[in-house]
């Protein structure tokens, strides 16, 4: 079983930087990738960044290509999504997520939430 913890969000100014973090735990922790996704309200649940744990290879949606930058430290069992020239756009509530190598399952955080005034 794998939990994970989202920090880092909060209120910032349009062209502001933020700086999520999720933390994973659990008794094994083998994840294939990580990941995050968003949701505004009324929205649909968008997919933003991911990253594969051993390999560390990036995806991007394009929305944010550019402007975030999705990163881990394996040791730390840590991800990091670096956010930068937020837009009002990307106001929404942000998960993060971990498949597993083993199942296939995803783990979901419970959201950190992420405002951006114009």
């Amino acid at each position: 079983q794998v939990q994970l913890v989202e920090s880092g969000g909060g209120l910032v100014q349009a062209g502001g930087s933020l700086r999520l973090s999720c933390a994973a735990s659990g008794r094994t922790f083998t994840p294939h990738s990580m990941g995050w996704f968003r949701q505004a309200p009324g929205k649909d649940r968008e997919s933003v960044a991911h990253i594969t744990w051993n390999n560390g290879a990036t995806s991007y949606a394009d929305s944010v290509k550019g402007r975030f930058t999705i990163s881990r430290d394996n040791a730390k069992k840590m991800v990091y999504l670096q956010m930068n020239s937020l837009k009002p756009e990307d106001t929404a509530a942000y998960y993060c997520t971990s498949v597993s190598s083993l199942t296939s399952r995803t783990y979901w955080g419970q959201g950190t939430q992420v405002t951006v005034s114009s």
